[in-house]
């Protein structure tokens, strides 16, 4: 089997490059299954339901999202009642939606895991602890995190923590692509940042001269994405229906 993820998808430039390539890139490898990380998809900040419905419409099976997954208030109700639509699973108790979902492909079934990082970010129910919880509730060994987190060792420790117990670790937040793509103990794909979707030529997505400006001068600015040419960052994993082990991972970049 072979689970597509996308990394950040960065406003609607990305939801855009993303809507017009999806289809070529699932045909091409032969994906069974799409996850995609939305959290920025909408223009501002956030996902709102229509950048939402924008990615499931493109073939998006399952969107996760981070730490800008409640910006929107609109999304509220789709968090709710959308059950491939997820938020971070260590928010605390009484938010709206849910942490992960499971997925039912015919010949087998896998679940994704919404994870936040809780270094240099909110300070968030414990992840790791989070995840045990979780795992205890799920009765497929086809298992993938979405660990959306901002410091590298938080990332890596997690991956060696999940290891033999879950398919993949695949890192979100920081919208840089690593090159440290890995199987561990001969069981998880790992990868610390996937990285995004959205304009190259950016700081993270933001115009050059914005983000200079902020951190050149401290001084408060308005972010807005920018609108030069945009690309697609991911990884393409391989994985044993049977056993939940990954078999191979592949980073994807397509300008």
């Amino acid at each position: 089997m072979v689970l597509l993820f996308l990394g950040d998808v960065v406003g609607e430039i990305g939801s855009k490059f993303v809507a017009s390539k999806l289809r070529t890139i699932k045909n091409y490898y032969g994906v069974d299954v799409t996850v995609v990380n939305g959290e920025n998809s909408a223009n501002g900040n956030g996902i709102t339901p229509y950048s939402a419905k924008l990615l499931f419409e493109s073939g998006a099976d399952i969107i996760t999202t981070g730490n800008h997954c409640y910006r929107r208030k609109e999304i509220y109700d789709m968090l709710e009642r959308e059950e491939y639509l997820l938020r971070p699973a260590n928010f605390p108790e009484g938010n709206p939606g849910h942490g992960y979902c499971i997925y039912d492909m015919g010949s087998c079934r896998i679940a994704v895991i919404n994870l936040m990082g809780t270094v240099y970010m909110e300070a968030l129910d414990n992840p790791f602890a989070k995840a045990d919880e979780i795992l205890e509730k799920i009765d497929t060994p086809n298992i993938f995190v979405d660990f959306h987190a901002e410091a590298t060792g938080e990332k890596k420790a997690m991956g060696h923590y999940l290891a033999g117990k879950v398919t993949a670790v695949l890192g979100t937040h920081t919208h840089v692509q690593t090159a440290d793509e890995i199987i561990l103990e001969g069981h998880t794909g790992y990868m610390t940042d996937v990285g995004m979707c959205g304009p190259e030529l950016s700081v993270l997505g933001v115009k050059t001269e914005i983000a200079i400006e902020k951190q050149r001068y401290h001084a408060p600015v308005k972010f807005a994405e920018s609108d030069n040419p945009p690309f697609i960052n991911g990884v393409v994993l391989e994985f044993d229906k049977n056993n939940g082990k990954c078999v191979k991972i592949d980073r994807l970049i397509i300008r």
